[in-house]
């Protein structure tokens, strides 16, 4: 009986260990992907900045990317979007807007270094059919400003009738 009780200690012991292997490795596999990996569409930029230098840099080069885990990345999406103002209007009240990478220094220096898929994550729009957040707020606040920005291009205007 007491070998008995001895055997179950001891293949207790082997599992534990292998358990806390286990969990260690697939700790550390998590803790890579959160801290030092960013993948990068093919429809996609991401912004990076490393806090510790303060120095900028696009990365525009789809797929897997590994980074140091003071470097914070934001990705936008570069594809035409339709951005409408909700109004019942006949004028020219949406575009096809998209994000232009080339000018991404002076996006920065506009809106500043954010997540930027965060930007108006709160905002409820009752009554609105839509509720814009993110990349598309901010497209869609210089699309309708009337000026010319190198980060933004108008692929076409449109009127909803």
């Amino acid at each position: 009986m007491l070998s008995k009780i001895k055997a179950f200690f001891i293949k207790l012991k082997e599992l534990l260990y292998q358990y806390k292997k286990t969990t260690v490795t697939l700790g550390s596999i998590f803790l890579f992907w959160l801290f030092f990996f960013h993948y990068t569409d093919v429809n996609e930029v991401a912004i990076c900045r490393n806090i510790v230098t303060g120095d900028m840099y696009l990365d525009s080069i789809p797929g897997p990317n590994i980074t140091a885990p003071w470097v914070q990345v934001a990705k936008i999406d570069t594809r035409p979007q339709r951005l409408c103002i909700e109004c019942n209007c006949r004028n020219i009240n949406c575009f096809l807007v998209s994000f232009d990478y080339r000018g991404w220094k002076d996006f920065v220096n506009k809106e500043g270094f954010r997540y930027y898929w965060w930007s108006n994550r709160f905002s409820f729009n009752m009554g609105h059919k839509k509720t814009y957040r993110g990349m598309d707020d901010i497209l869609k606040s210089y699309a309708f400003d009337g000026s010319k920005y190198k980060f933004i291009k108008i692929e076409q205007r449109l009127s909803m009738n």
